[in-house]
C-alpha cells in the first residue's frame, strides 16, 4: 500500500494517477471535508486526516510501504505565516515520525526548488544548501526548514528521498493553481500586462514521475531536482495563445513600477480575500536566477522531462475542456 498525503492537490492528483495506472494499491490522505473531486473516479482509498493530528497519521500508515509526502501550504504573500509554518515544518515532522511507527520502507518528500538559497551564482544544481533563513519569503524558509528536518531523520535511521521540483505547470488542475490561473488568463484575447522575467517551468505529469523514479531508484538521504525548461514569461504567453491561433497585446511593466505597486498589492489581496498572484515575491522569483540543472535526475533515476510546448498544448486542451469558466474570447 501507498500512502500519499495531499492527493487532492494539483500535484498529488496527478501522482495518484500514475500510482494507480502502474497498478498499485493507493491511499489519499485528504484534510476532513476537503473537495476530493480531483480524486473522481480513480480506484483509490481516501482517507481524511490532517498532518498536524497524529493520531490520524497513524492509523493512515496502518498497512502501508512507501509514503509521498506532499501535503503543504504554499503562499507568496510576504510576512510569517503561523499555520504555514506548522503545517509545512512540523506537519513533515509529525508525517515522519508516523511512517518511522508504521515501519514504512521508505518515504519521498516533495520539497521545492525555492528552498534552496537564492544567493547562488552560476548553475543551480543539488550541491545548492537549503536555506531555512531565506528573506525571499516564508514559503522557501519552511520548505528549507522541513528539508532539513528530513535529511536529519535520515541521519536516524530513515529511508527518505527529496524532490525539488521548479515552477509547475499542466493539466489536471482542478484547483486552479497560481500558475495555471495566469495561463488560463491569456485564453481571453485582450491586452495583457507583464514584467520582464523568466523561470524554469516543469510539467506536473513529469514531476509525478520523478517522484515515482526517485522512490524506486533514488538514493537515501540525496536531493533530486526535478525541472523543465527554462522559459521568459512573454514567450510563454505566446506559446499559450499560440495553442488556440490567436494572440493579444502584451503591455510590459517596468520593473521599478512592477516593485512599487508590490508594495500595496498583499493588502488588497487580503481584503479582496482573492488568490495572490502579483506580490513583491513573485516578481523576486522570475527575475532571479533560474538557471537550473536537472542533469542528476536524469544520470541517477532516467528522469526525461517532456517539451514544453507540448504541456502547454496539453494543459490549455485541458483547461478548455474540463472548466466551465475557461473560454476563448
Amino acid at each position: 500500500m501507498i500512502l500519499v498525503t495531499g492527493a487532492a492537490g494539483h500535484i498529488g492528483n496527478v501522482l495518484v494517477r500514475e500510482l494507480v495506472d502502474d497498478g498499485n494499491d493507493v491511499r489519499a490522505l485528504v484534510l476532513p471535508g476537503e473537495d476530493v473531486s480531483a480524486l473522481e473516479g480513480l480506484s483509490v482509498e481516501i482517507v481524511e486526516g490532517n498532518v498536524l493530528d497524529p493520531q490520524s497519521l497513524d492509523k493512515a500508515m496502518r498497512g502501508v510501504d512507501l509514503v509521498f509526502h506532499l501535503a503543504g501550504i504554499i503562499s507568496i504573500m510576504p510576512g510569517q505565516d503561523e499555520l504555514m509554518r506548522r503545517v509545512n515544518v512540523d506537519g513533515t515532522r509529525n508525517v515522519m515520525a508516523a511512517a518511522q511507527k508504521a515501519h514504512v520502507k521508505r518515504l519521498i518528500y516533495t520539497s521545492s526548488i525555492h528552498a534552496l538559497s537564492r544567493d547562488w551564482k552560476g548553475k543551480i544544481d543539488e550541491s545548492v544548501p537549503f536555506d531555512p533563513l531565506n528573506q525571499a519569503g516564508e514559503y522557501d524558509r519552511t520548505k528549507a526548514q522541513a528539508s532539513l528536518a528530513v535529511l536529519e531523520a535520515v541521519r536516524q535511521g530513515l529511508d527518505a528521498v527529496i524532490v525539488c521540483p521548479t515552477g509547475v505547470v499542466g493539466p489536471y488542475d482542478y484547483r486552479g493553481s497560481e500558475m495555471g490561473d495566469l495561463l488560463r488568463s491569456w485564453l481571453r484575447i485582450r491586452p495583457h500586462f507583464l514584467i520582464e522575467g523568466a523561470y524554469d517551468f516543469v510539467d506536473v505529469r513529469d514531476v509525478a514521475r520523478g517522484q515515482i523514479l526517485a522512490c524506486q531508484l533514488g538514493k537515501t538521504g540525496e536531493v533530486y531536482i526535478l525541472s523543465g525548461a527554462r522559459i521568459r514569461l512573454m514567450q510563454l504567453k505566446q506559446m499559450v495563445q499560440g495553442v488556440i491561433g490567436r494572440h493579444s497585446m502584451t503591455i510590459k511593466i517596468p520593473t521599478w513600477l512592477a516593485k512599487f505597486s508590490s508594495l500595496f498589492t498583499p493588502l488588497y489581496y487580503k481584503i479582496s480575500r482573492q488568490t495572490p498572484k502579483f506580490t513583491g515575491y513573485s516578481i523576486e522569483t522570475v527575475q532571479s536566477n533560474s538557471d537550473i540543472s536537472n542533469q542528476k535526475a536524469k544520470n541517477e533515476l532516467g528522469y526525461s522531462p517532456r517539451d514544453l510546448i507540448t504541456t502547454i498544448t496539453d494543459t490549455v486542451r485541458w483547461w478548455l475542456a474540463n472548466d466551465r469558466k475557461t473560454h476563448i474570447s
